[in-house]
Order: structure tokens, then C-alpha cells, then sequence
């Protein structure tokens, strides 16, 4: 019986690790916004954090800090919400 439990619970446990929660929502659209914004500098040498707050100035810097922010949490949700492959 206190197998059967333990698998539910697991079970439980799997499915509330797979939601995600409003950081993890911001995390990626912030890597979405960096990601099209890098798109932009290589496809078309178009920095749009750039044109919107001005070349290396205190508001682009804090977008770019905010954007590597977000990619850091979002290796940090790789490692503990998907599932373990052991």
C-alpha cells in the first residue's frame, strides 16, 4: 500500500513540476525578445533595444541585463522542471 502511495504522489508531484508559473512565463518571453532581437542584429544589422533606449545607455543596458536574466533562469528551469531521464 505505501508503494501505491508513493507512485501517486510522485505522479501529483510530475504533473505540478510541469506547470509553469508566472517567472517562468516572464523568463521566456524575455528570451523571445532577446532572441528576435538577435535575429534582427544578424539578419539585418537592426538593433532595436538600440533604436528604442539608445546605444549602451542606462535603459539598454538594463533591458540587456534583464534578457540575460531571464536566459540565466531559464537554464535554471531546464534543470528542475523537466522531467529526470534516469
Amino acid at each position: 500500500m505505501a508503494n501505491i502511495q508513493a507512485g501517486a504522489d510522485s505522479t501529483i508531484h510530475d504533473t505540478h513540476a510541469s506547470r509553469i508559473n508566472a517567472i517562468d512565463w516572464i523568463a521566456m518571453v524575455l528570451l523571445i525578445i532577446g532572441g528576435l532581437n538577435w535575429g534582427l542584429v544578424g539578419l539585418f544589422n537592426y538593433d532595436l533595444v538600440a533604436a528604442l533606449f539608445g546605444h549602451m545607455t542606462t535603459g539598454s543596458r538594463i533591458v540587456y541585463l534583464v534578457v540575460a536574466l531571464g536566459a540565466l533562469y531559464s537554464i535554471y528551469l531546464c534543470t528542475r522542471k523537466l522531467p529526470n531521464r534516469s
